[in-house]
């Protein structure tokens, strides 16, 4: 990316206008946009209902524009406000969402951000009277020159600070989040605003189809913001997470020889997390949601430990990975991810629809559960001793691997009463009673057993909710139970 100053010009197409000052100021938002500029867009006041003021457009330092974001939103006119609550947005985002979705590295992206903000920061406006107006960080240096005589660092891409906000702001408790909530029946108005700004920005600046790193971080991160509901007609459904596999899979991580290429432990490291999120994403989706996955078991050949010749087998994701777990924890998501992968494509296909599911298929599904079961759940899943104390990531890392195989057998038992068993289906079109096939008493007792099971993982299901509840890790703000969107990643 190119620091400096970007030339002002009319916006073109959809890309989008940047508020800053008096409202409106219109130019792209692009790479070399500042990071000022970038937050005074991302905070500028709601639109439509408040552009408009007694028949005249509202000006961005008009505290009435911000009206719709409770009593404290006109403080967002300000720049040194803006700055300071983008920082403590960026800190809640690694308190609470990094450590299930660790495709950053802290210090770094901090480090970037100041530099971002404080070394290539805005030329100061002038007022009427002529006094500049800077931020705090504004130091009247060259927008090239480095903070403190620092190297020059690059700065960070626009649509990867506003997501990371967005983020941020789904968790905060800054006052401004508190006083919106409480004028919006426990509903941030502002947080959705953010997130839509930063969807908007990353459609804008192409991220869903330009390969790059970034934009794989930013298309990963921005899927799980989005609605997940069925029923929402404006969700997403996946869009996002699609877009970040064609993005890994154009950049050629899907190789082995492509990902220990990277030279850079950093991105090396970026990019193994990025891949197997996605790879894993996938295959929870597809069976969730009833859809083909996007990947096969062919469609790759790297293994979690690939960090190149000269590295230690899996120290870098060790050193990466907040959660600090080792290697079986990845295998046994990978392994019932590969399950979930062959349940999508045999259950969700017309044949299988109209005809049934054919008791092979099933008895081969319920073997792969119960051989991920005896190898895998009691070192991923809750212990049956809860007298220990967990910390939020623990208890939610154990919860989630835990559930998610429980949810496998509610699938499954989903299916067959949607769906039932091919051989029974083809007896009774017949005209004859399924009671004379000669595996009636078979396929009865494999039904008995998948719907166990199921009953089973759901009670099962409701049990971890509890200790989750138990130690308050089920309420954040804004959200009456722990937010889907980081117990899985």
């Amino acid at each position: 990316m190119v620091s400096g100053a970007s030339q002002p010009y009319q916006p073109l197409g959809s890309q989008l206008p940047i508020h800053a000052g008096p409202f409106p100021r219109a130019h792209p938002i692009t790479q070399d946009t500042q990071t000022r500029d970038l937050l005074a867009y991302i905070f500028s006041p709601p639109e439509p209902a408040s552009a408009h003021l007694n028949g005249s457009r509202a000006s961005a330092q008009n505290p009435a524009a911000y009206n719709e974001w409770g009593p404290l939103g006109y403080r967002l006119a300000e720049d040194n406000f803006r700055i300071e609550f983008a920082l403590d947005l960026v800190e809640v985002f690694f308190q609470i969402v990094h450590s299930r979705l660790p495709l950053l590295n802290p210090a770094q992206f901090r480090s970037r951000l100041h530099y971002s903000l404080y070394a290539t920061g805005s030329q100061p406006q002038v007022t009427n009277d002529g006094t500049p107006q800077g931020g705090a960080g504004y130091r009247g240096r060259n927008s090239n020159s480095p903070p403190h005589g620092g190297p020059q660092q690059k700065p960070v891409h626009p649509a990867l600070v506003a997501v990371v906000v967005a983020w941020g702001a789904k968790f905060s408790e800054h006052p401004l989040f508190v006083a919106d909530r409480h004028q919006n029946r426990n509903q941030s108005v502002f947080a959705k605003v953010l997130i839509n700004r930063a969807r908007d920005l990353a459609e804008d600046m192409k991220v869903h189809r330009v390969p790059s790193a970034d934009h794989v971080v930013i298309a990963l991160l921005i899927e799980p913001l989005q609605s997940q509901s069925v029923e929402d007609n404006a969700g997403f459904h996946g869009f996002w997470l699609g877009s970040a596999i064609r993005l890994l899979l154009d950049l050629q991580i899907n190789h082995k020889s492509v990902m220990s290429n990277i030279q850079d432990p950093e991105a090396r490291g970026t990019m193994i997390f990025a891949w197997w999120m996605a790879c894993l994403a996938d295959a929870y989706r597809s069976v969730y949601y009833r859809r083909k996955p996007m990947l096969d078991d062919d469609d790759y050949d790297i293994d979690f430990y690939t960090v190149g010749p000269d590295s230690h087998p899996f120290s870098l994701l060790l050193t990466r990975d907040p959660l600090g777990v080792d290697q079986g924890y990845y295998r046994a998501a990978h392994a019932l991810a590969r399950i979930a992968r062959q349940m999508s494509r045999q259950l969700w296909r017309p044949a299988t629809e109209s005809d049934g599911i054919p008791l092979d298929v099933l008895n081969g599904f319920m073997s792969m559960l119960s051989d991920w079961r005896e190898e895998h759940l009691q070192h991923v899943g809750v212990p049956s001793n809860f007298e220990a104390e967990w910390d939020f990531v623990s208890a939610v890392t154990a919860c989630a691997s835990d559930a998610t195989y429980h949810i496998m057998w509610i699938i499954l038992q989903n299916a067959l009463e949607d769906f039932g068993i091919r051989e029974v289906t083809d007896v009774t079109r017949t005209g004859t009673s399924e009671t004379l096939l000669p595996q009636h008493a078979q396929i009865e007792e494999k039904k008995r057993k998948v719907s166990n099971e199921a009953l089973h993982g759901a009670l099962r299901i409701a049990g971890l909710a509890g200790v989750l509840a138990s130690n308050g890790y089920l309420v954040r703000p804004g959200s009456s139970v722990s937010d889907p969107r980081v117990r899985h990643r």
